[in-house]
């Protein structure tokens, strides 16, 4: 990340990773992928076929949360799409972290957009921000 300010930054976010696209919604732009600890490297009390499923997984990773925060830090604004439900929404979840631990960038977040993730291109994902954003920006 450059030490210059971002206007808008979209960030996808999902147990697996996050995406960060400091160019905006701009057609075509490139994301920084951002992976969480690997969990299988930690000790757990769990069996290989529950890790599979979801089982003792860590759904607040602070570290995988941080360097989200770090990533964005000189945006101004920032759009966060994700998907899931309970304690597998890790949007929500990133959200309540960043109003906790740094709520100066919790402040810049504008937008949140539930959608698909894996069934999306990065080019729908940022077409869906883009259609989102025309409709939305008044109200920001």
């Amino acid at each position: 990340m450059t030490e210059t300010g971002h206007g808008l930054v979209v960030v996808t976010i999902t147990r697996q990773e996050a995406r960060v696209w400091l160019t905006g919604m701009e057609k075509g732009g490139k994301p920084e992928k951002i992976m969480p600890p690997n969990e299988m490297s930690r000790h757990h009390h769990v069996r290989e076929a529950q890790h599979h499923h979801g089982h003792g997984t860590d759904h607040d990773s602070p570290v995988f949360y941080d360097s989200v925060a770090e990533a964005v830090a000189t945006a101004s604004e920032v759009i966060l799409v994700g998907h899931g439900s309970g304690k597998a929404d890790v949007m929500w979840n990133l959200t309540r972290y960043l109003e906790r631990k740094h709520p100066d960038i919790a402040r810049k977040v504008v937008g949140a957009i539930d959608a698909d993730l894996e069934a999306l291109t990065e080019n729908q994902i940022l077409a869906l921000v883009r259609d989102w954003w025309r409709e939305n920006r008044e109200f920001i």
